[in-house]
């Protein structure tokens, strides 16, 4: 089932833009990436590798509790069928109207 949520996540996650964010984000890696070595530099790259998977993790698990969440609703409600309103409501008045 995991690779399913994988692949509902992929056709219908979209993530937010945030360019304001993303741009604060690359400023401080250029001056980290300036002033840090090549082994801090190789460090804070892992160190973002493993933010970003966490944060893919994290919006699959999102995601895939909102599903079940949605399925849990759904499976909650009464499935509708006009036509058995119809027959329904024929049958009240029936009864309302008596022999």
């Amino acid at each position: 089932m995991n690779d399913y949520m994988r692949a509902l996540h992929q056709r219908f996650f979209r993530e937010p833009a945030y360019p304001e964010v993303r741009e604060e984000i690359e400023r401080l890696r250029r001056e980290l990436r300036e002033q840090l070595d090549r082994q801090d530099r190789e460090k804070l790259l892992k160190l973002a590798d493993l933010g970003i998977e966490l944060r893919e993790e994290t919006s699959l698990a999102a995601f895939t509790a909102g599903f079940r969440l949605a399925l849990g609703i759904a499976g909650e409600l009464e499935p509708y069928s006009f036509d058995d309103e119809e027959e329904e409501r024929a049958l009240h008045r029936l009864e309302r109207e008596g022999p």
